[in-house]
């Protein structure tokens, strides 16, 4: 698959033992890693969809932590050279990814198999409360050429 420009996916590994497995989600020796700005959680119950939205200056850092779920990413920079194209992703514990999202790139996801989604993001920037950096139209926004509907078939 064809990434948006600036987008990375990191496969992600779990290291099982006897008692459980771990998985490292982002290390800052890692090319994906820019800096730190926090961590924290987003749940997404069955049937919802938490789209779309795209940041001015942060940078994402996704991973599904419990559950699965389809993130997907569309590109309406005009100076990008991938302008237009949109990003499909199935994460989670049957795919674990890590998945940088850059500046300017509409963002959403949705939870799948009826089940609830974790999402770990590590932002390079702090949430500013008074001055959110966040841009928001609906999931269902004409201008965005995606569906969320399931396919079948």
């Amino acid at each position: 698959m064809e990434l948006i420009y600036g987008v990375q996916v990191k496969k992600l590994r779990l290291i099982p033992d006897d008692r459980g497995f771990l998985m490292e989600c982002l290390r800052s020796d890692w090319p994906e890693f820019t800096k730190f700005g926090q961590a924290y959680v987003t749940a997404c119950y069955p049937g919802v969809i938490k789209a779309w939205h795209y940041h001015k200056v942060q940078w994402d850092h996704f991973v599904c932590i419990y559950g699965m779920a389809k993130v997907a990413l569309y590109d309406p920079r005009e100076d990008s050279p991938t302008k237009g194209m949109v990003n499909v992703f199935h994460i989670g514990l049957l795919n674990p990814c890590l998945i940088k999202i850059p500046p300017r790139v509409y963002h959403g996801f949705t939870s799948e198999e009826g089940q609830l989604a974790l999402i770990l993001n590590i932002p390079t920037e702090l949430y500013n409360y008074e001055e959110p950096d966040e841009y928001r139209v609906s999931y269902n926004d004409p201008s965005i050429p995606f569906s969320w509907e399931v396919r079948h078939g």
